[in-house]
């Protein structure tokens, strides 16, 4: 039985996911947080929060590298840690540089760092010749019209250090390009506290179908999984409303992928990881949009899981410890999984969901989750605002996704403004 140390962690899917894994796996762990009541507040009345079931709750000013680095330290003398995890985005570099201090297994935390950082990556990824958008990092607003007019529109405008789509808009003109500047100008501190980069990255616009591919690096290898699909809407935003695994693609564009994928990984020197990176095959071959140091969100894990019996958070354990993580498939009974997400195209607050009944009878649903009546609404500008999902399965091929999207088309979400 190893003892690991859990830094911070998403309330959602993968919150609960990876305790899971642990828990599963016969191991168990110490939770750190800078604040208890983040998660109190996340779990449904009466129930605790499965990060709640760790060995050990310790409190510790998480956003303050240096001293946590000490306070860590402190209890590992006495708590003895094996290795060190996290499922937020915000702390991965933290939980890189404790397993570094720790002396334990972990990926190395420049790799991290890079990874996490968009505008970091763009330049690694580029130095290494790795195929990209044209793209500018930008500090001031002078600067990022400048760039923008070199570039030449439609762009993509980001944040550097924010994750599910946050502030992540397409600027057709420099009008839109100051909203979007301004916008997240406004937002200069992120959910965790921690204050944001001020600097922005504008990139060209990129044409094609986008995917992720879904790999697992230990010991210096990389291991690929599969490539799922994504289905984008909420234009200006770029919100995922979709992913089926395994995507369906011809064997070129999935080679293709795969390969750009591992490129960047070893350009990155990314190893000891479960990651999510995210490629567009644009006519001109396949271009890197990011490369996640963590496993997939947005239940991705999950259609791989139903589709071939890997089970990625238990990987994402497995490579914290040193140990190599099983990535045997099995039969299933499952060709493809596919999810699709309830997303709110207006503020107010949820009534109902129409069509519940019927989408939670249908043949082939594995998953149907939604907001409960009462649910405070605003319109979508991220993927931080669905109103559920419907996940479903095909046993005979690709026809999963086709499934969701009949089923969601069932689903009439009442938003009433009051």
């Amino acid at each position: 039985m190893a003892h690991l140390l859990m830094v911070e962690s998403w309330v959602g899917s993968m919150g609960r996911l990876l305790p899971s894994a642990i828990r599963e796996a016969g191991h168990e762990f110490t939770f750190l947080t800078r604040d208890l009541h983040h998660y109190l507040r996340s779990a449904p009345e009466g129930t605790a929060h499965p990060l709640l079931g760790a060995r050990h709750v310790l409190s510790a000013e998480t956003n303050d590298t240096d001293a946590l680095a000490s306070f860590v330290e402190r209890a590992h003398e006495v708590l003895r840690f094996d290795g060190v995890v996290t499922s937020c985005d915000y702390y991965l570099r933290t939980a890189a540089r404790i397993a570094g201090r720790l002396g334990l297994p972990g990926p190395p935390p420049e790799a991290v760092d890079n990874a996490c950082r968009k505008d970091a990556t763009r330049r690694v990824l580029a130095e290494a010749g790795l195929p990209g958008p044209r793209f500018a990092v930008c500090e001031d607003w002078a600067e990022t019209a400048r760039a923008a007019r070199g570039l030449g529109y439609p762009l993509v405008f980001k944040p550097v250090d924010l994750c599910a789509g946050m502030f992540v808009r397409r600027v057709d003109d420099e009008a839109a390009l100051a909203h979007a500047y301004r916008e997240l100008a406004a937002f200069p501190v992120n959910a965790r506290g921690q204050r944001r980069e001020p600097v922005v990255l504008i990139e060209e616009l990129l044409h094609g179908p986008e995917v992720s591919v879904e790999t697992v690096s230990h010991g210096g290898s990389v291991h690929v999984v599969g490539v799922t699909d994504k289905s984008v809407g909420g234009a200006p935003a770029f919100i995922e409303t979709g992913h089926m695994f395994p995507a369906a693609l011809d064997a070129a564009d999935t080679a293709a992928a795969e390969e750009t994928a591992c490129r960047a990984l070893k350009a990155l020197g990314l190893d000891g990881v479960v990651a999510h990176t995210e490629i567009k095959l644009t006519p001109d071959g396949p271009r890197l949009v990011e490369v996640n140091p963590r496993p997939a969100g947005n239940r991705i894990t999950e259609l791989v899981r139903h589709v071939t019996g890997i089970d990625l958070a238990a990987a994402c354990v497995d490579v914290a410890l040193g140990r190599a993580p099983d990535l045997r498939r099995r039969d299933t009974g499952l060709t493809s999984a596919a999810i699709g997400f309830l997303v709110p195209e207006r503020a107010g607050v949820l009534e109902a969901v129409d069509g519940l009944d019927t989408v939670g009878a249908a043949q082939g649903l594995l998953e149907l989750r939604l907001a409960e009546p009462g649910t405070a609404v605003k319109a979508a500008g991220s993927n931080n605002e669905y109103l559920g999902h419907v996940m479903a399965g095909d046993e005979r091929g690709r026809g999963a996704r086709a499934r969701v999207e009949a089923l969601l088309d069932q689903l009439e979400p009442r938003v009433v403004t009051r």
